[in-house]
């Protein structure tokens, strides 16, 4: 175990803790204004000390042995999803978590992105390299996403099952898709979301009203906010708009920490969860986001040098599959805060508050670690 643990990155093991001092830290600042909030920052840390326990747990594991129990892992996967209609608990107008005694929640979407990586990992590196076949491997592999993208859409977790889609084009780029097969994705992609502007636009009354008859007139909110933002109520966009306001105000070096005006004043909804970049661009300013960033890319650029090395195509695999995660919910965040993305529920990934989420964070990077560690055994073989 020892020599194992010698061969864990030191690099990206010190991002790690230079994220959980500065998620510590921001989420203290976070909840600072909401006495009902107290104890966030403390738990964080709870959270990050579990994590790093299932960090190195995991990357002392042998990822192959994951591998060989995809199918297992991934009909798991589908029956958490599932049994959360009768048994789940509905928080923010999603059936997303499983509440147990204590306070204590647990998200299964956030899993199945593990498993969707491991099962499309392994139906890859069938063809060892080759160009991907049309009907032998992109339908099977696009089914496997399919399915809990469904589940997980209804709920409705839009933005877990986008990341799922996102999982699955990285993985089919690095899995050696055909161009043309690229370009008629693509032409789908572009075609359908013009489609669903022009309908949504055309059918905007409608939409709204079926909307607000399920009880889904959140899902409106959002999507009308950014397509349409002019038409956009002062309520629907006060999230959005309060966001840019705050991470413009912060200007070069911010306000200074815990002297955030509009999150003390509690201007910015869920300061210390989906909002929380807007703290750090209100009171850290651009130089403070662009670190943060700075940090995000050597995370990034550390475990694509992992991949690169890898003598198992089904590491690189999973990587890219960890890494598509991780760069677009960073993207999505961020990007919704300043205005370029619609607004999800998708956190900031190591820097947000909530367990499920960071402990999957570091379940995927010890993965990435056994997949180091690992290498030399599988040249052995």
């Amino acid at each position: 175990m020892l020599n194992k643990l010698k061969k864990l990155d030191l690099g990206i093991i010190t991002l790690l803790v230079i994220f959980m001092v500065f998620s510590t830290l921001i989420v203290r600042s976070a909840i600072a204004p909401d006495p009902k909030f107290q104890g966030y920052d403390m738990r964080t840390i709870i959270f990050y000390v579990i994590g790093f326990i299932v960090l190195f747990a995991v990357s002392i594991f042998d990822y192959r042995i994951l591998l060989r129990k995809h199918w297992y892992l991934y009909g798991l996967g589908l029956l958490s999803l599932l049994l959360l209609y009768p048994f789940g608990s509905e928080i923010n107008g999603a059936k997303s978590w499983y509440a147990f005694p204590g306070g204590l929640q647990f998200q299964p979407a956030e899993m199945v992105k593990i498993v969707l990586i491991l099962t499309m990992a392994h139906m890859l590196s069938k063809r060892d390299g080759d160009p991907l076949r049309f009907r032998s491997d992109l339908i099977p592999t696009a089914f496997i996403a399919l399915v809990p993208f469904l589940i997980v859409l209804v709920q409705p977790d839009l933005g877990n099952a986008i990341i799922y889609l996102i999982i699955l084009v990285g993985m089919l780029w690095i899995g050696n898709t055909k161009y043309t097969h690229v370009l008629i994705g693509l032409t789908t992609i572009v075609g359908g979301l013009i489609l669903v502007v022009v309908m949504f636009t055309t059918f905007n009354t409608q939409i709204h009203d079926y909307l607000e008859s399920h009880s889904k007139l959140h899902w409106y909110q959002r999507i009308n906010t950014f397509i349409d933002p002019a038409q956009a109520s002062d309520d629907d966009k006060h999230q959005s708009s309060y966001a840019l306001i705050a991470v413009g105000s912060g200007g070069l070096l911010g306000d200074g920490y815990m002297n955030g005006q509009l999150k003390n004043n509690k201007f910015v909804p869920y300061p210390y969860s989906d909002s929380i970049f807007v703290v750090i661009g209100e009171e850290f300013g651009f130089i403070g986001a662009s670190v943060l960033l700075l940090l995000y890319f050597l995370l990034i650029y550390r475990m694509i040098l992992i991949a690169l090395q890898c003598y198992d195509r089904r590491g690189s695999y999973i990587i890219i599959g960890i890494v598509s995660m991780f760069v677009f919910q960073i993207f999505e965040n961020v990007g919704m805060m300043i205005g370029l993305m619609p607004i999800t529920g998708i956190t900031l990934p190591f820097i947000s508050y909530g367990g499920t989420s960071l402990l999957l964070n570091m379940f995927s990077i010890g993965l990435v670690l056994s997949i180091k560690i690992y290498q030399e055994k599988y040249e052995l073989e």
